[in-house]
């Protein structure tokens, strides 16, 4: 597939360039993936309709997000979910921050120690977790591909101590060989073909279920395609997914830990543990949406 820049879709469709880019953020145009700044955008994309269809319909999830992210508005559900959906994913895979300690850094992006130490890489990678879900929100409508999911990881292993680790690819699949528990993963030569064969197959499902996420999440964790990492770019992920599909998004919390293992794990077997976990998921955070006043 040729792609064209802003500029070179702006001059085609006779419009400014900060319409296109409008156009990519708002995920109006399918399959348009952001390198850094700089938007690619197919050769074959039709201009969007500029009549606003949605005008009376009721606000989104996704929209509110949105409009809290532009606004830097605190206390809303963009702060909820930003604090929310780092300090659980963090903390399953370790980080020794606490709840309070991860809503002090994204409030005031400053850390209060106040007795005993914390790890540089935890708060280093809980700023560019907060990062990473901007990315989630900004790119929403997006179709999923490899370059999104490498800047997702790029983004939050940035400045951590593995990030100067000579056989640790930021941004990058994995080098050396790596188990989930205690179970082998895909190969390193492998991963790039897997990771291709898994997105086609995907990509192709026209209406997702949360089946369907949940199966991608699942062969994703089981691919493993990074050195470390994995577990939180995939429940990014997986939220982004639900916020797309406008299925009801869910945090796993430290408590569903357990149930979330297994559930990975007997997926093959019984889809109904890890489905059922993350129901259970969807009903604490649509008691956020309910306190919020938000339509799902």
């Amino acid at each position: 597939m040729k792609y064209l820049s802003v500029a070179e879709t702006a001059k085609r469709w006779r419009v400014a360039e900060r319409t296109v880019r409008n156009y990519c953020a708002n995920g109006k145009i399918p399959d348009a993936f952001l390198t850094g700044k700089t938007w690619s955008i197919p050769e074959s994309a039709q201009r969007p309709d500029r009549a606003n269809k949605r005008e009376n319909a009721p606000e989104t999830l996704l929209d509110r997000l949105r409009a809290e992210k532009e606004a830097h508005l605190s206390g809303g559900i963009y702060h909820k979910v930003q604090i929310e959906l780092t300090y659980n994913s963090n903390r399953i895979e370790g980080s020794r921050l606490t709840q309070d300690q991860t809503r002090y850094i994204f409030e005031t992006n400053t850390i209060g120690i106040g007795e005993g130490t914390v790890r540089v890489d935890d708060v280093v990678e809980t700023a560019n977790h907060f990062r990473c879900i901007d990315r989630i929100i900004d790119q929403a409508n997006a179709t999923l591909s490899e370059n999104f999911i490498k800047q997702l990881h790029q983004t939050l292993k940035s400045g951590t101590s593995d990030a100067r680790k000579s056989r640790f690819a930021v941004g990058g699949y994995k080098k050396l060989p790596n188990e989930v528990g205690g179970k082998q993963t895909t190969a390193p030569e492998d991963v790039s073909r897997e990771m291709k064969k898994l997105l086609n197959a995907y990509n192709a499902i026209p209406n997702k279920t949360l089946d369907d996420i949940l199966d991608f999440h699942v062969h994703f964790e089981r691919i493993h395609p990074f050195q470390d990492g994995n577990g939180r770019v995939g429940r990014l992920i997986l939220f982004k997914e639900c916020l797309r599909s406008r299925i009801v998004p869910f945090i796993i919390s430290d408590e569903l830990k357990v149930f979330y293992y297994r559930g990975l794990q007997q997926w093959s077997d019984e889809r109904g543990y890890l489905r059922e976990t993350c129901v259970a998921a969807q009903d604490q955070f649509k008691q956020y949406l309910d306190y919020f006043r938000i339509n799902y």
